[in-house]
């Protein structure tokens, strides 16, 4: 028998019983800090429920049964510790089912990834359990409480090796990563069902966008589900810790699949031809037994949805829940965010090469009709350098891989976005019909049109019922031979060259801009940028802006100047924020909100908006049209400016990468003064209208949207 060496996870000072700490989920999670601060594990408890409320303000954290489970990693922390309150007066937390009277809060180091992981999946384990919830509410005394979580949830824990020194090396010993217990998940009495011919086998995947509490909640409810069902249920964890795949001979052997997802389903051609019930991972938490029936009565039905090659009849857990233009939002989005380390990488590197070499390296160079990087890097060598010197040398060697970068900018955009409708298949159709587009001179516009067909003919053809010998062809051979014949064949004959004739008249108006026009635009992309802090119009204009940037040169400025007022009226809310609550008006914020703007203070300047979503989630209704105030100054006189930008992020910090950078620092500068003075005037005469959290909550997951499944952009 091993010994836990580890602390404690919870000890009696972490726990209260019966108490009443306020009406929202921000006052029960400052007492729960405050109480992990007084034990000595956490140096200052404002700072460590500052980073539990930024987390729950993205995603709520109430699970049914009126159980909470707010977490962070904080700086603050020293060692891995769960506090509890049973609460006398229920608080939301943004649970489907109600409030919440039993609170775990789970604060780990920072950084200590794995043990916040470990902690997580097996507190959510077990408080799906109705004996285990039961007993935390029948406790009679905190030490009652101690002793249940020593014995349902830290002797687990603590053979992760949480909280020790040698848990990695003891990982890397076994030659596997320390990771929660049971990652595949499987229903009481398997050996049994195994040779048992009326029960029927099920398998499954639960994910989660963050791959944490959800994704093994809805695994252990399934479990149960099918045990009350009579089945024999086995789930893959697809989780934030290392995977363990299920065994293809208990695929193969499977009656029907369950997916309870939110995100891609990994290597979902393992399950082809087999009966399918999707959903949503938190119908798999909210409905399980639901979801058991109708994936046996699947299994017996000839006609139900199967999974087809890569993609699924049914679709993926968000078919049924979206409409038609949500899904197209998500498609191109999805594109977006896989094209944009191409722009970044490339934009950059052209930066860099300017900043070495000087702007003369993109000319053409004589009569050699190359132009001067792609002269000098045929002609000189590291041992042979050019007239100019190594610094030219070097530039002209960023220059070119930069421009080499940014060339694959359209036919990513269009490959992921048809991955993002029919999987790995529409990658090869999506990426060739991309370069079609490029062929044609149909640019960007070229290849969102591209990369739609390409999935939707990847997704269809994926539909069309095979021979079972036929089924692993599919996703490697026929689905992208026919896809790319249909996608690439339609650009190349039909539509290439009407959109070629858009993108040009479309880069003819952008270039006519000027004077009040490029003002008017500024000013509409900064109030795009500041409406919903990373929502679906910031998505919008910040899309716009990357997918632009493929089009920019030396004659054609205007994609660059859109990308720079983007990128300005991104950096001002954050910085709006911190400077009136750490320097104009620091005692009309909180504490917690004060030390949330001391870190806004270089998000900001890192176009990293995150800093302004506390803010807006605690008071959206004088947040937002602050920021959207300035923000909307600041684009005015970025446009207004001719400030340019080639690099896509990066915010201050790729100031090498901006064209007229003094200019592009006072434009911030005046939007962000601006949203300040706009935001304390409100807070000073504006009478706050009360609300509960769970509207808070709402609202500042409209302007964040989910935070963990966006791209890198301004939210």
């Amino acid at each position: 028998m091993s010994v836990n060496t580890s602390p404690r996870l919870i000890s009696v000072q972490l726990v209260g019983l019966d108490e009443d700490l306020g009406a929202t989920s921000s006052d029960v999670i400052r007492v729960l800090a405050d109480r992990v601060a007084a034990t000595g594990r956490a140096a200052d408890g404002a700072s460590l429920a500052a980073d539990a409320i930024k987390r729950e303000a993205s995603v709520g954290t109430g699970v049914p049964g009126g159980i909470a489970i707010p977490h962070a990693r904080s700086a603050s922390v020293s060692e891995p510790t769960l506090a509890m309150s049973r609460l006398a007066r229920t608080v939301s937390f943004g649970a489907p089912d109600g409030d919440a009277d039993i609170v775990f809060m789970i604060a780990v180091p920072e950084g200590a990834d794995k043990d916040h992981l470990t902690v997580l999946s097996t507190l959510a384990r077990a408080l799906i359990r109705e004996d285990f919830t039961a007993a935390l509410r029948a406790a009679a005394t905190p030490q009652e409480i101690v002793d249940l979580v020593d014995r349902e949830v830290s002797g687990e824990v603590a053979q992760a090796g949480v909280g020790t020194a040698s848990s990695a090396s003891s990982a890397t010993a076994t030659g596997q990563e320390a990771r929660p217990a049971a990652a595949t998940h499987a229903a009481d009495g398997d050996a049994a069902g195994s040779t048992a011919g009326a029960r029927k086998v099920l398998v499954g995947v639960t994910a989660c966008p963050t791959g944490i509490a959800h994704t093994y909640m809805a695994a252990d409810a399934l479990v149960a589900a099918a045990q009350r069902a009579g089945a024999e249920m086995h789930i893959e964890t697809q989780g934030s810790s290392q995977v363990e795949p299920l065994d293809p001979a208990l695929i193969a052997r499977a009656d029907a699949v369950v997916f309870a997802v939110d995100v891609d389903v990994r290597d979902r051609g393992r399950f082809a031809g087999k009966p399918l019930v999707a959903g949503p991972v938190k119908r798999g938490v909210d409905e399980p037994d639901k979801m058991i029936a109708e994936a046996l009565r699947a299994a017996d039905d000839p006609n139900a949805a199967r999974v087809h090659g890569n993609t699924a009849e049914a679709g993926s857990s968000t078919a049924k829940d979206e409409h038609f233009g949500q899904a197209l939002k998500r498609w191109l989005l999805t594109g977006v965010s896989y094209m944009i380390p191409f722009v970044a990488g490339g934009g950059l590197l052209i930066a860099l090469g300017f900043l070495l070499a000087g702007y003369g390296i993109a000319l053409t160079h004589g009569d050699s009709g190359q132009n001067n990087a792609v002269y000098t890097l045929t002609n000189y060598t590291l041992l042979n350098l050019p007239p100019e010197g190594l610094a030219y040398y070097l530039g002209a060697a960023a220059f070119q891989i930069g421009g080499v970068s940014l060339g694959f900018l359209v036919a990513a955009l269009a490959g992921y976005i048809a991955y993002a409708m029919a999987d790995r298949p529409g990658i090869a159709p999506g990426f060739v019909a991309g370069s079609i587009a490029v062929f044609m001179n149909a640019g960007f516009l070229g290849g969102l049109i591209g990369g739609l067909i390409a999935g939707a003919a990847a997704y269809w053809i994926g539909r069309i019922p095979t021979w079972r010998w036929l089924r692993g062809l599919m996703p490697v051979v026929i689905i992208p031979l026919f896809a790319s014949i249909i996608a690439s064949g339609l650009m190349l004959l039909v539509l290439g060259g009407p959109i070629a004739w858009l993108m040009t008249q479309l880069t003819e108006f952008l270039n006519s801009l000027s004077g009040a026009s490029a003002i008017l635009l500024g000013i509409i992309l900064g109030l795009m940028m500041a409406f919903d802090l990373g929502g679906p119009v910031n998505k919008v204009a910040y899309a716009f802006a990357v997918a632009g940037l493929g089009a920019g040169s030396a004659t054609n400025v205007v994609p660059f100047e859109i990308m720079a007022a983007v990128m300005a009226a991104g950096m001002v809310p954050p910085l709006a924020l911190a400077l009136a609550s750490t320097v104009l008006y620091r005692k009309g914020f909180t504490k917690p909100e004060r030390e949330n703007g001391k870190a806004a203070w270089l998000l900001g300047a890192s176009f990293i908006s995150e800093g302004a979503i506390p803010f807006a989630a605690a008071d959206p209704l004088r947040v937002i049209p602050a920021s959207m105030v300035g923000a909307a100054v600041t684009g005015a006189i970025s446009m207004a400016a001719g400030v340019t930008s080639r690099a896509p992020h990066g915010g201050i910090f790729v100031f090498f990468a901006i064209g007229d950078v003094a200019m592009f620092i006072v434009a911030i500068l005046a939007g962000t003064v601006v949203s300040a003075l706009v935001l304390v005037g409100l807070k000073k005469w504006v009478r706050r209208r009360p609300v509960d959290e769970a509207a808070a909550g709402s609202e500042a997951a409209v302007a964040a949207e989910t935070v963990g499944q966006r791209a890198p952009v301004a939210a």
